[in-house]
């Protein structure tokens, strides 16, 4: 990158940093639980429009889509395109998102305080602040026809504040963009969870609900009768007898989780059901399989032993979401990817990228084979917990990546 552009991306991060503290607070306040994100939806649609965008839409899953064409050719394009899919037709798209949704239910206003330093409310990094970054670079796009030029110079480019990233949203929101124009994409960038991350081994998950049921009956007169909750209780201590598996070729390992419990209704009842929800992880397709057979053995055998204690006993599983691994990636493609996104992480912070896997919306382009990164653009920690914060000072090193990325560094 030449010298007269990184002086006017400094530049831009610094005397734009007061309105991107304003945009996160004022973000950050909205509440926005998976599936529920219309209300962010609807301001940063308005937000775009404000600053020049011309071809924003909110789609079915409240995805707000920002298509972002070399002026040379938005010239030639046709404004009568009803869809997506046809605004870019025939054209290579590199996608930049970041996800509005926040891990909570909260649908009243988000409570936030800050001091000098450091900004405090749910979701606030994971991942308010990144998207801020994205929307403040996007707006040095929109107002800077040469930097516009220079960041389309291979392609068109699709912002994306997408929806459902977090808990059983399952990525509904990019799923659903991936089925309307994933054949134009070949470059993917989701910012997401905090500096120096930058990830490209996505980790693969398994969701699952299980429902125990039985006859149930009075604490002392039908005294012996199965208990939902004991059944429900042994079959979470079978399942956490495993060792969880590690790929021999590469190392990766596995994780299980039981995330929440619940069954009954009086002290004097015997439960007739009780429900827990389990999921596994890991970035190995063999260990996701290993487990798969593990939890299915451990189920039915369960099955078999409730019905001998209860003719009416009965053991369902629902699953509940499945987030997928990569596959078909070119590796080549993804390693001179990630070794970019890498060097300007470094470049910008000063200290190594942090390179180990996780879970996050580039978990869809990289099953589809399109190579992905996932990088932090923020300094915090707690996240997934109402005492999340962000250090205010470190937008300013993650805008600087955002546009090191977009303009080609």
């Amino acid at each position: 990158m030449d010298l007269f552009v990184s002086q006017a991306i400094r530049r831009y991060v610094r005397d734009s940093h007061a309105e991107a503290l304003e945009l996160l607070r004022t973000l950050a306040r909205i509440p926005a639980p998976s599936h529920h994100e219309e209300q962010r939806a609807s301001f940063i649609a308005g937000w775009l429009h404000a600053h020049g965008a011309r071809n924003v839409r909110v789609d079915d899953e409240k995805n707000v889509l920002c298509l972002l064409m070399n002026p040379r050719e938005r010239r030639e394009a046709h404004h009568d395109a009803q869809t997506l899919a046809e605004s870019v037709k025939n054209h290579t798209l590199t996608m930049y998102a970041a996800h509005t949704d926040v891990v909570f239910p909260d649908t009243a206003e988000l409570p936030l305080r800050e001091d000098d330093a450091r900004m405090w409310a749910p979701g606030v990094g994971d991942d308010t602040a990144n998207l801020v970054n994205l929307l403040m670079a996007t707006k040095f796009l929109l107002q800077n026809p040469l930097a516009l030029d220079r960041a389309t110079r291979k392609g068109n480019i699709l912002v994306v504040a997408n929806t459902c990233e977090e808990g059983l949203g399952n990525l509904a929101g990019t799923r659903n963009l991936f089925e309307e124009v994933g054949d134009c994409v070949d470059r993917y960038f989701s910012f997401d969870l905090y500096l120096p991350q930058c990830i490209s081994v996505c980790v693969g998950s398994e969701r699952y609900q299980i429902d125990v049921e039985c006859t149930g009956g009075h604490s002392y007169h039908d005294y012996g009768n199965a208990n939902a909750i004991e059944e429900i209780c042994s079959i979470i201590e079978d399942l956490y007898r495993i060792n969880p598996p590690t790929d021999v070729m590469d190392g990766a390992h596995t994780t299980m989780n039981v995330g929440k419990i619940e069954g009954g209704t009086t002290i004097n009842s015997i439960p007739s059901h009780a429900m827990a929800k389990f999921e596994f992880r890991s970035s190995s397709r063999e260990n996701i399989e290993v487990m798969r057979a593990f939890f299915e053995s451990v189920i039915e055998r369960h099955r078999h032993e409730l019905l001998k204690r209860d003719d009416a006993g009965k053991i369902t599983v629902t699953t509940l979401g499945v987030r997928p691994y990569a596959n078909g990636v070119d590796d080549e493609a993804l390693r001179r990817m990630t070794e970019r996104s890498a060097a300007i992480v470094r470049r910008v912070t000063g200290g190594d990228p942090d390179l180990r896997p996780a879970s996050t919306d580039a978990n869809v382009p990289l099953s589809l084979g399109i190579p992905a990164n996932t990088i932090g653009t923020v300094r915090g920690a707690k996240l997934h917990t109402r005492g999340e914060w962000i250090e205010k000072e470190s937008l300013k090193e993650g805008l600087e990546v955002v546009l090191r990325l977009m303009l080609g560094d």
